[in-house]
């Protein structure tokens, strides 16, 4: 009998949420995908400390010296993202630093800056996803990248109107967060059944998901941020899921059937006016649990964007 990773990987992409590269050699996942907290990580292991090193050694040979911890930053996401890319077929997501959240133009900037350092190590940069918070700045920042024909993966997405005004910028890919998601309902509304179907996490994807199917928008579907291997199996059919190395282990002990529950739907209906900037900012605003999982969730990219640059800072 397969097991359920391998059942999995017949109805859905998976993705290594991991910068692990023993990890994504014994998982084999088609994708893999990073953030500054699985930076930091990498970096706190003696493995990866010549990285950084390297990282640095370039920074200081660039101008100007005051961002030399800022480019060495940027150097070790990108060298990180070409190891990646050696061991999965499929794409690396790298992302934009959380602290220009709320700047479309930088965002804009820093993503160029990441795609140029891929093609100076001679990357298929068609290849590599650049990642974005969710915010009205990050998704404008997003269309523009993707009018250049830069894709990108927005991410911290808690609600479905940060899905839909993706989608509708011509994101190629969201990244829903279902365990954050479930997170905060067993904080702040503790008395309720959060099991199987009933997860909110996973309610939130499959809305998105269906939404989507049913009125004909490109923009892949990526459940992130699990918590236990029912939100992935309740999950599955999704067109991709980015599952850490816990996890991945589970499915892959397990050989009991694992059912299909997502389907693309086979009528496509005519889409909704746009979402317009002041209905986005309503809707989040009356999203308690999305407005503070994505507040919550750029502060703590940023702090450990912060801790990567001490380490890297450290080293020099």
């Amino acid at each position: 009998m397969p097991t359920q990773l391998e059942q999995l990987k017949t109805m859905t992409t998976v993705v290594a949420d991991t910068g692990d590269f023993n990890a994504i050699e014994h998982y084999q996942p088609q994708d893999a995908t990073t953030n500054p907290s699985l930076l930091l990580k990498a970096m706190q292991s003696e493995a990866f400390r010549p990285l950084g090193v390297e990282a640095m050694d370039w920074a200081r040979q660039q101008n100007p010296a005051d961002e030399v911890v800022a480019l060495a930053a940027d150097k070790l996401a990108v060298m990180i993202g070409c190891k990646l890319l050696e061991q999965v077929p499929g794409l690396v997501s790298t992302e934009v630093d959380a602290r220009l959240s709320f700047d479309t133009m930088a965002t804009v900037e820093k993503a160029l800056t990441l795609i140029a350092l891929y093609e100076e190590a001679g990357v298929d940069t068609s290849r590599v996803l650049i990642k974005i918070a969710a915010t009205w700045e990050g998704i404008q920042a997003a269309h523009i990248l993707e009018s250049k024909g830069i894709r990108c993966n927005v991410t911290l997405v808690f609600s479905f109107a940060q899905a839909r005004a993706s989608a509708e910028a011509g994101a190629y890919l969201i990244s829903p967060f279902v365990g954050r998601i479930l997170d905060w309902y067993k904080a702040n509304v503790p008395d309720q059944d959060y099991n199987g179907a009933n997860d909110p996490g996973v309610v939130s994807v499959k809305t998105i998901y269906n939404y989507f199917k049913e009125h004909d928008f490109q923009t892949i579907v990526m459940g992130a941020s699990f918590r236990n291997t029912s939100e992935i199996q309740e999950l599955a059919g999704c067109d991709r899921l980015t599952i850490g190395p816990a996890l991945l282990e589970e499915l892959a002990q397990s050989e009991a059937a694992l059912e299909q529950k997502l389907f693309a739907a086979k009528q496509v209906s005519p889409r909704d006016p746009v979402l317009s900037e002041q209905t986005f900012r309503w809707q989040m605003n009356q999203d308690k649990m999305a407005s503070d999982k994505l507040g919550e969730g750029i502060r703590q990219f940023a702090v450990d964007q912060e801790k990567l640059e001490d380490l890297l800072n450290a080293l020099g």
